[in-house]
């Protein structure tokens, strides 16, 4: 049946309608149910062994776009949908975004699961189904609040399963219910990703923004990711949520190898559970439990668990190595702690060293540790990060582990941040280069043969202004601000945090709007473009999101600077106003402190879609830089051994810049000037300042007016379209190296092991 009949049979069978009758959401569900009913045909992908991917988030965003391009009939369906009168752009944005990540790390999960499927591996994700969210961002008096997010309708693409588990707590059980979502692989067959969730859940405990009652577990345990733990009880319920996690987990596993009579003692050879950073590091005590329960000796069962269970570390950052204090888990999975006294035992029989106790003597429990000691791989995310793993952060482990540590450089799925969000450039390649790339994407580089074709680079410029040209209606519509596509858009989209320097950005746009004001005017019109959320805790971020507010009612308001000067920051940044901004980007912010990001992935998704890229040598900018070569990339700051110099002797300190170096010190001192205080929050714009002159933990002001003098090289270059041009298509070709497809070839070449 055409896929026509198809869409005519679900508007009549759930509307009584022909197709052309009907309204655009409810096309939507006719749709939604097309291509379930297509999803669930696809043959689930076997084989003797399979992975599963543990992790708190996947950020995998509104699935539609990438279904049909997956199915391979987002043309046909495009096709009919105009023949009756719709825009099937119009009809995806209809579509939620699932709430079941925040950022890079959410992103990346998401990316390796549909590269996973396009392999053909059998590989699923194992999460849990968050009914609000991280939360909604909304800005009211140039600050950040936190409302719901939810994303759940009648009609989702939540598929649910006769499955469920018990989950024992110290003073109560919980039965869990399973939903799965299909994944689909490019042209291919599926996997799954498993969410799982509790009946009792229950939004109506949330009141005044996304506050509730951490307490009360039966309402609460799926309703936010990442709850606010700036208190005891939040931080208990995320080990709850952990726990629940993991549990539901293991024993699903372990059911699938019974019932293929499998013999428990030789589990890994049939499984690998892949812990995405330390929030499922529990798995570890849990299937060690649950194989004890099923008969198994303990030192058996920890043997088994080290041969299955495989690390990826995504921080460099020790705060973000989660560390649980052991009363919390007596308070809620006693049954676990003489697990994990057993296996500190072990480690400490392996090393004396207390750098590598898995409980040190704070009775804190270490979650990396446990995965170091107890999987069989630990990976980093970026040649740069892997190597300060081995060398600095995690030397102690190294020196224990070393044949444990390798390398896997993050990557990104093409058929989203290229298929999916830019079909222009898209149809631009294909006519170029054939479409081979879309499942090799290293023939990308078969675009230098056009390097120096006039009317190709011309090509080039023309969907880039289209883009830009696209983003500024959807930014008019979102957020009532009118930009002009021929500025440059200067694009920092990701999480707010003091390592990313978006507060070395506001210095930046401090500098150029004063110099402005001097009569000293930009070789080009800029516009400055943010997008990010900061945790509902984490004051100074949220600091330094009202600093940027303000800034750009200052600057927008005044027109004799927002001629050649623009600041916006987009509310609910997500990987819907992702799909937007990178396709109209042209310089890619990746400002890090060198050494602090361990990967980044925007990096990469904005230089596949013809952005450039203004960063320091940090995290895989490094990789970028390596493959594009000096000229088309803005490399500056302090490299990552002085940085890591610096914070060994503990001799950067900011007074002594801000005291001897007037230029930087205006800066500065313009967040507290009178023109913001009549804008802004007195306290909140003190808080960032006072933090820039004492502490400044992430150097914004060392790499400073390097970052300023290298943004002002970057847009006199812009000037010169055909040269920019070139650096355009440099970045699209050499960009095939970072595809999550070959990510995870890695990651089962030498990890995995999957047939």
């Amino acid at each position: 049946m055409s896929i026509e009949k198809q869409l005519e049979k679900y508007a009549s069978s759930l509307y009584g309608k022909t197709l052309k009758e009907l309204t655009d959401a409810q096309v939507y569900t006719v749709l939604l149910s097309l291509v379930k009913e297509l999803a669930d045909e696809k043959p689930e992908i076997t084989g003797k062994k399979k992975v599963y991917y543990f992790s708190a988030e996947f950020l995998i965003g509104k699935l539609m776009s990438n279904n049909l391009i997956n199915l391979g009939i987002r043309k046909e369906v495009k096709d009919v949908l105009d023949k009756n009168g719709f825009s099937l752009a119009e009809i995806e944005e209809i579509e939620n975004e699932p709430s079941l990540g925040n950022g890079g790390l959410g992103r990346l999960a998401a990316c390796f699961l549909d590269s996973i499927a396009t392999l053909n591996l059998p590989g699923d994700g194992v999460g849990l189904n968050y009914h609000l969210g991280l939360f909604k961002q909304e800005f009211k008096d140039n600050k950040q609040f936190e409302t719901p997010n939810p994303w759940i309708d009648e009609h989702s693409w939540l598929n649910k399963t006769n499955k469920s588990y018990v989950v024992d707590y110290k003073d109560f059980s919980l039965k869990s219910e399973l939903y799965d979502i299909d994944v689909l692989g490019y042209h291919g067959n599926k996997n799954k990703l498993h969410l799982f969730d509790i009946a009792t859940v229950d939004p109506t405990i949330v009141h005044d923004g996304i506050a509730f009652d951490k307490e009360n577990i039966l309402k609460n345990l799926t309703l936010f990711l990442y709850p606010d733990d700036s208190d005891e009880d939040g931080k208990k319920l995320r080990l709850y949520q952990q726990y629940f996690m993991v549990s539901n987990g293991a024993q699903m596993i372990l059911e699938d190898i019974k019932a293929r009579k499998i013999p428990l003692d030789h589990l890994d050879e049939y499984v690998t559970i892949q812990i995405n950073d330390t929030h499922p590091s529990l798995v570890i005590p849990e299937l060690i439990r649950l194989l004890m329960a099923e008969g198994m000796l303990q030192k058996e069962a920890i043997a088994v668990v080290s041969r299955t269970c495989a690390y990826t570390n995504h921080t460099i950052l020790a705060e973000a190595l989660e560390k649980w204090p052991m009363h919390y888990l007596e308070e809620i999975v006693p049954h676990l702690i003489p697990i994990i006294e057993a296996l500190d035992a072990v480690a400490f029989e392996r090393s004396e060293n207390p750098k590598t106790a898995i409980i040190d003597d704070n009775n804190l429990v270490h979650m990396a540790s446990m995965d170091i000691h107890f999987g069989y791989s630990i990976n980093g995310v970026a040649a740069i990060h892997t190597d300060i793993l081995k060398h600095t952060e995690l030397k102690d482990f190294y020196d224990l582990y070393p044949k444990k540590f390798n390398n896997k450089t993050n990557g990104i799925t093409f058929r989203r941040w290229l298929l999916s969000c830019n079909e222009e450039l898209t149809a631009f390649i294909d006519s170029l280069i054939g479409e081979g790339y879309k499942e090799n994407a290293d023939e990308l580089e078969k675009l230098l043969d056009f390097v120096n074709d006039e009317k190709v680079l011309n090509s080039l410029l023309a969907i880039k202004k289209q883009k830009k040209e696209d983003l500024v209606s959807y930014i008019q519509s979102k957020e009532g601000i009118t930009l002009d596509e021929n500025a440059i858009f200067d694009v920092q989209i990701k999480r707010l945090h003091e390592y990313k320097r978006q507060q070395m950005n506001v210095l930046y746009i401090i500098h150029q709007y004063l110099e402005i004001k001097k009569g000293n005017y930009p070789a080009h019109p800029i516009t400055c473009i943010f997008g990010a959320k900061a945790a509902p805790a984490y004051i100074l971020a949220k600091d330094i999101i009202h600093t940027i507010l303000c800034l750009s009612q200052l600057i927008n308001n005044d027109p004799e600077v927002s001629k050649y000067l623009r600041v916006v920051m987009v509310e609910n940044y997500n990987v819907t106003y992702a799909e937007k901004l990178i396709p109209a980007s042209d310089f890619s912010e990746q400002i890090s402190l060198a050494s602090k990001e361990a990967s980044g992935t925007g990096n990469m998704k904005m230089m596949l879609n013809g952005a450039v890229t203004i960063g320091t040598d940090d995290g895989a900018n490094v990789e970028i830089h390596e493959l594009v070569g000096n000229d088309n990339i803005y490399i500056f700051g302090a490299d990552s051994d002085t940085v890591i110099a610096h914070y060994e002797k503990g001799d950067y300190h900011p007074r002594d810049i801000l005291e001897n170096d007037p230029a930087v010190k205006e800066l500065v001192e313009f967040i507290i000037s009178e023109d913001m205080l009549k804008i802004g929050d007195r306290e909140a714009l003190y808080r960032l300042h006072n933090d820039l002159w004492d502490k400044d933990w992430f150097m914004a002001l060392l790499d400073v007016k390097d970052y300023i003098a290298t943004k002002e090289k970057a847009i006199a270059d812009f000037s010169d379209r055909q040269a920019w041009a070139k650096k355009m298509l440099v970045n699209i070709a050499k960009a095939g190296y970072f595809s999550s497809d070959r990510t995870i070839k890695q990651y089962n070449d030498d990890i995995w092991k999957l047939k």
